[in-house]
């Protein structure tokens, strides 16, 4: 859950160095030998380079920001009914054929967190430049988005693991605060 939280928050433009960066960030975090106290800070670029590389098939040219502080939108051109089949889930005939393509998707999200939890609410989706909301939005989370990543967890609180305190969420960086040993 913890890559799924930083994967977030980043913007264009990064290197492999970028990603070189991020991702032994990431993996000290996930060691749990950071101190109690402890802060890592990984820029945008790092976190948009760590997201490119987490990519399923399916999902090209992720492009991530943080709009402002706590707000992020991610986007990508989507093929969800490839996307759906990479990770071992058949969308079924009709859901295949609806989703199968690319497709431009934006989803801008709020994030929060405090005492080694967080909560991310889904503000706005748009595919193709429709917004989608309201029920068609659950039924999307509920049919494309739980079947693919079962542990996802929409809109209530999740533990962050690792030890992690809290994200502060930024412009130009994801603050990663490290608290007690659990």
């Amino acid at each position: 859950m913890v890559a799924v939280f930083l994967a977030s928050a980043g913007v264009g433009g990064a290197t492999l160095d970028d990603l070189r960066t991020a991702t032994q960030k990431i993996d000290a975090i996930q060691s749990d030998r950071l101190n109690p106290g402890a802060r890592v800070d990984l820029s945008v670029r790092e976190l948009n380079a760590w997201v490119r590389s987490q990519a399923p098939a399916g999902v090209r040219d992720a492009t991530l920001h943080i709009d402002s502080p706590g707000v992020a939108t991610g986007a990508a051109m989507v093929d969800i009914a490839k996307v759906s089949r990479s990770q071992g889930f058949d969308p079924g005939w009709l859901i295949g054929k609806l989703l199968e393509g690319e497709h431009p998707v934006k989803v801008t999200a709020r994030i929060r967190s405090a005492n080694g939890s967080a909560t991310v609410d889904v503000d706005r989706v748009e595919v193709s430049g429709l917004e989608i909301d309201g029920k068609t939005l659950e039924l999307l989370i509920q049919y494309v988005v739980l079947p693919l990543y079962p542990n996802a967890v929409v809109g209530r609180p999740f533990e962050l693991g690792h030890n992690i305190e809290r994200f502060d969420v930024q412009p130009a960086v994801v603050r990663v605060v490290i608290g007690p040993k659990r």
